[in-house]
């Protein structure tokens, strides 16, 4: 199952183990239960603190649980945990052999002291792809949550390994999970989020340790590469610097490959963002996650502009810098929102393979919705692109790339009037020619919206000039019409929306930031 590199190194990160623990599986016949027990006995070889026990019962099979030594119960694995998830079975190996997850005393205080009440337990189920990247993220927070709180429970189930299940609950996106039987949310979630999602008092309590923060020299508000070098820039200054996101990482944390960030030949996109949280992290900024932005409110008799919270509290600062980002555009036509997580998807790379032999559809031609009709081609039965304009809009070779491909139809001058379902998921696409106004209809099982990006600046109409596309207007030095207040990145006028001109606005925000303060 795994080769003597992958073997190498697991054996190296066993070797963290601070106390025993077992694998305790419920095995089958099958070829994924075959694989599973290999899998097992070389994990058991490579460490004498870890023991396999295969008179597990569970009734879903193949699978297995870590738990601690004389312990039944723990992180429970349904199919194989390898691909993008080989990670988070390393970790949840780790963390319950006693070796200490890098997450903050206080998320790790939040998560023991969740509790139940008369419900009994906290009982998650979460469905994940084994070529999801967005899936480890919360593979990985729901098995720490089970690691340390013995009232949460969670099993992690391979949709491949389990078709059946998926077709049986409608699961149509990934990671989605499920708790207590009910669905409890879908797409990318951090261990933060889940807690507060919990936690129902977590948001009023944060209110009130931002309100009692002193006022920053500079508060950046959004944390992707924007954010990040803003916050780099400005800490190396000295000064005291502090940036309120929504999700650290911002857009890269959905991208599945970087491959021209200048330096960084290769990386995928959760790595980079974690990346920059870490460098920001290293220069001792205050870093204030899950917090979004619902009010600024320029400087007053003291010179301190406010940003308030959607949660309540307030931050203050002498300068600040809006790095919001942006975030997929909706069609905006019938069925998108009734059937999102249903057959509407955004991320191929995460849903694409619960399509597998089905047809689909891309909305969009440029480079990001060729490129996903090019991956998809690789799995699902057919594919259809419909691009509104006269023609797509993507790189000559992507172009060449999807006409050489046998299982794509492409319509171009089309324009999307509604996505069709059965009440319960997406069943076709219906689409205008522009040309003969004729209408058309596909039948299909997924459809995929890929046609660009809108910014993240509703919160600013009123207070700030923005542009016809809602994009924050900066001059050459990142000011926007409001004293002490700087943008940068995709939520800006700035043209190319890429992530090495992001980091360089950000730098540039924070270097004219700077030079307010000193001047002023």
């Amino acid at each position: 199952m795994l080769d003597d590199t992958l073997k190498d190194q697991l054996q190296q990160y066993l070797a963290l183990l601070r106390q025993p623990i077992r694998l305790i599986a419920s095995l089958d016949d099958s070829e994924t239960g075959i694989d599973m027990k290999s899998l097992l006995e070389t994990i058991v070889s490579l460490s004498d603190k870890v023991t396999l026990d295969t008179s597990g019962h569970d009734s879903r099979k193949p699978s297995f649980v870590v738990a601690r030594d004389g312990q039944t119960e723990g992180v429970r694995f349904a199919g194989l945990p390898l691909g993008h998830e080989f990670t988070s079975l390393v970790l949840a190996l780790l963390w319950t052999g006693g070796h200490p997850p890098k997450v903050e005393q206080d998320v790790i205080d939040s998560i023991k002291a969740l509790d139940p009440g008369t419900q009994g337990d906290f009982s998650f189920e979460v469905y994940m792809s084994l070529s999801c990247h967005n899936c480890p993220d919360v593979v990985q927070a729901l098995s720490l949550m089970a690691i340390m709180n013995p009232k949460v429970k969670t099993v992690v189930i391979e949709g491949g390994a389990f078709q059946k299940e998926v077709e049986e609950r409608q699961i149509m996106a990934v990671p989605m999970v499920f708790l207590n039987g009910k669905v409890f949310g879908s797409g990318r979630m951090s261990v933060e989020e889940i807690v507060a999602k919990l936690d129902t008092n977590a948001g009023e309590r944060e209110a009130v340790k931002l309100n009692a923060k002193d006022a920053f020299e500079v508060l950046i508000v959004g944390g992707g590469p924007a954010g990040a070098a803003a916050a780099v820039y400005a800490a190396r200054k000295g000064i005291r610097v502090g940036v309120a996101a929504e999700r650290f990482g911002g857009q890269t944390n959905d991208t599945m490959a970087i491959e021209n960030y200048i330096s960084v030949l290769e990386t995928d996109g959760p790595k980079f963002a974690a990346a920059l949280e870490a460098q920001v992290r290293h220069y001792g900024v205050d870093i204030m996650n899950l917090q979004r932005a619902d009010k600024l409110i320029p400087a007053d008799a003291d010179g301190l502009v406010q940003v308030q919270m959607e949660n309540g509290g307030t931050l203050k600062a002498k300068t600040v810098i809006l790095s919001t980002g942006a975030r997929w555009r909706n069609v905006n036509v019938p069925g998108e929102a009734e059937y999102k997580n249903k057959g509407v998807a955004y991320c191929p790379h995460c849903d694409g393979p619960l399509f597998k032999g089905k047809r689909t559809a891309v909305i969009g031609g440029g480079n990001s919705g060729i490129e996903a009709a090019i991956d998809l081609a690789g799995i699902v039965e057919h594919v259809t692109v419909i691009e509104f304009a006269e023609q797509l809009k993507a790189d000559a070779v992507l172009v060449k790339k999807l006409h050489s491909l046998p299982n794509v139809t492409v319509h171009t001058n089309a324009q999307t009037t509604e996505i069709t379902g059965d009440g319960s998921k997406v069943n076709g696409i219906r689409y205008k020619d522009r040309t003969t106004g004729t209408e058309h209809h596909v039948e299909l099982a997924g459809v995929f919206v890929q046609i660009g990006l809108v910014p993240n600046t509703e919160f600013l109409k009123g207070t700030v000039e923005l542009s016809k596309f809602g994009e924050i207007v900066v001059d050459a030095k990142g000011h926007t019409n409001v004293p002490g207040v700087f943008a940068a990145g995709d939520c800006t006028t700035v043209p190319y929306k890429q992530i090495v001109i992001a980091a360089g606005e950000g730098a540039k925000a924070a270097l004219s930031a700077f030079d307010h303060l000193i001047r002023s």
